[in-house]
């Protein structure tokens, strides 16, 4: 392994952990750009999913309080998630999933850069549990066609007015059970071989310990504050998927 492949995994790593630390998703658009420079694509998304798990295994412990108030919210989304995930799976042949990358480009940008700069936030506080059922359902379908199933629930999430544990309460399980599950779909097809291993073992101390980092920086955030970079997460999530289409 040469040097140029051990820096960009390190980079990555230190790009994918820090933005799970921060804000409980978010490493397959920070992460994966590195890996893909030094490292065929199966590998880089077996690596990137890894250390996604693992960083936000550690961002789950911050939550652990309010992931037992109100287990039922998580549910919601989740449970129709894992039923939504074969479907997309199922659609691969019958969907064009650059096409699919491109819309969901869109409307992160759409969404991001409208309600970035914007002064007031939506601020939707009556229960929708219908809402969330379907969010998280679509967001399953998406997870199984193209690995986007952060992309709906963090911009639904973001327009809730909810504590900022309570989001990530809901964000961080969510992403951690979705990716847990393709990883384990991707070991079952071979993924990760020795060389995948010694890859991940050189990308991952860096991941862990940008996500304490993230944790950190984290804690330090208001409610509002949050909110806001959670938003701005949606934009730039966006305009590097469509870059990422582009080129």
């Amino acid at each position: 392994m040469t040097s140029q492949e051990m820096t960009f995994l390190i980079i990555g790593g230190l790009a994918g952990g820090f933005i799970n630390g921060l804000a409980g998703f978010g490493t397959s658009l920070f992460a994966l750009g590195f890996f893909l420079t030094v490292v065929p694509a199966v590998e880089a998304v077996a690596i990137t999913v890894a250390i996604s798990v693992v960083s936000g295994l550690q961002g789950l412990w911050i939550v652990r309080h309010s992931l037992t108030q109100n287990p039922r919210r998580l549910a919601r989304f989740l449970f129709p998630a894992i039923l939504g995930i074969p479907l997309g799976v199922a659609s691969l042949k019958q969907v064009d999933v650059s096409v699919l990358k491109y819309l969901i480009a869109f409307f992160l940008i759409l969404y991001g850069g409208f309600f970035t700069f914007r002064r007031n936030l939506p601020k939707i506080d009556r229960p929708t549990p219908f809402i969330d059922c379907t969010i998280g359902f679509c967001a399953g379908i998406l997870g199984g066609a193209a690995s986007l199933s952060g992309a709906l629930p963090t911009m639904w999430c973001s327009m809730r007015a909810w504590p900022k544990y309570e989001t990530r309460a809901v964000l961080q399980p969510f992403n951690v059970t979705v990716l847990a599950l393709t990883a384990l779909v991707l070991a079952w097809g071979g993924a990760y071989h020795q060389r995948t291993l010694l890859q991940l073992c050189i990308a991952m101390p860096s991941a862990i310990l940008a996500a304490q980092v993230g944790i950190i920086v984290f804690r330090r955030l208001t409610d509002d504050i949050f909110r806001r970079l959670l938003i701005a997460i949606c934009l730039i999530s966006g305009t590097v998927l469509l870059l990422r289409e582009i080129l």
